[in-house]
């Protein structure tokens, strides 16, 4: 079995724990947002403040991107592990989306991390002054989280399949144990003398 699996199972276990957390956090942000977006729009959708409005969704991509830092350390072991195990599953036993949905996940990682870099690009290049709380930062700080919000919801959408694959895969019988033999059994009531 791939070392992915057989070496860390323990580190396994802790990142699709910390991705589950995620899972939960990112809904309850979602649906926090969709209340509040119910009760400040008008039935065409449209804001009745648009300087309150943007704050809160600004708010909401900050909240994801927090949330999402918990599991982030742990995506790309995640991603490989479950490109492994997919191979693993009996075809009866996996889904069709499960190919397009790791590819999802793959494309939204590549992009977080490439827009994580062009943050620290921006940072680096902020003036000295401009610290957190500062307009300056915070306003740049605003639009990377807005950048990656649609990367964020890419792995609240799709990253349960990490989990689904990983209870299919230890679910399905290992291509390294023999198929299971018949043993005889003795009839009932008899007994075999043993020689010494």
């Amino acid at each position: 079995m791939d070392p992915l699996i057989s070496n860390a199972p323990h580190a396994h276990r802790e990142f699709l724990d910390h991705l589950d957390k995620y899972l939960r956090d990112s809904k309850k942000i979602l649906d926090a947002w969709d209340v509040y977006s119910d009760e400040h729009t008008d039935l065409d959708g449209w804001p009745y403040d648009d300087d309150a409005y943007g704050l809160r969704q600004s708010k909401r991509y900050a909240d994801t991107a927090e949330a999402f830092e918990t599991v982030r350390s742990g995506t790309r072991h995640l991603l490989a592990t479950a490109d492994v195990q997919l191979a693993l599953v009996p075809a009866g036993m996996a889904q069709t989306r499960w190919v397009y949905q790791l590819g999802a996940l793959h494309a939204a990682l590549d992009r977080l991390d490439a827009l994580h870099e062009e943050w620290l690009h921006t940072r680096d290049s902020l003036p000295a002054d401009a610290k957190p709380g500062t307009p300056v930062f915070d306003g740049a700080l605003a639009q990377h989280h807005a950048e990656c919000w649609s990367y964020l919801d890419d792995w609240a959408t799709h990253g349960h399949v990490l989990g689904a694959i990983n209870t299919a895969a230890r679910q399905s019988p290992s291509p390294l144990a023999p198929p299971p033999t018949t043993m005889p059994t003795r009839a009932p009531g008899r007994t075999f003398a043993v020689r010494r």
